[in-house]
């Protein structure tokens, strides 16, 4: 699976516009296969947690306010290059430097409330894949 899989978290903003779908059928409709999926909300110690790589960071509060601040929608996605293409999907993480036609282009409203994450490599797609969803097994199927 290493290389096929990569995670996607729909995010607060995005879930509580009504975006669940349309996001999930943009990303069906363009070849990623859904192999787990769960609705659930963070804590602020796990959103910390997740976001650890980003402590130093000045943005890194309000992050994890925001990550904390409802329901998300974690997904995994398999896919031959799913972080690449995936990355390609949802757009540059700034709605206003993302293409036309993105998931962010589409759905996101500023950087910070930018409606997807996705894996930035394989690594973390199964580091990030394993940290929302317990059941190692499916990495085996």
């Amino acid at each position: 699976m290493f290389g096929k899989i990569t995670l996607s978290i729909i995010k607060p903003d995005a879930v509580k516009k009504g975006y669940i779908v349309p996001i999930l059928s943009k990303i069906v409709h363009s070849g990623f296969h859904i192999i787990a999926l769960k609705m659930t909300e963070l804590s602020k110690t796990s959103a910390k947690k997740f976001y650890a790589e980003h402590k130093n960071k000045l943005f890194f509060e309000s992050l994890i306010k925001f990550m904390s601040s409802g329901p998300i929608v974690s997904v995994i996605l398999q896919k031959e290059n799913a972080v690449k293409d995936f990355r390609i999907l949802i757009g540059n993480t700034n709605p206003i430097h993302a293409k036309e036609g993105t998931i962010r282009n589409l759905y996101a409203s500023s950087l910070e409330k930018n409606a997807i994450h996705g894996s930035d490599n394989n690594q973390n797609a199964f580091e990030e894949s394993l940290f929302h969803f317990s059941n190692r097994e499916i990495f085996f199927k």
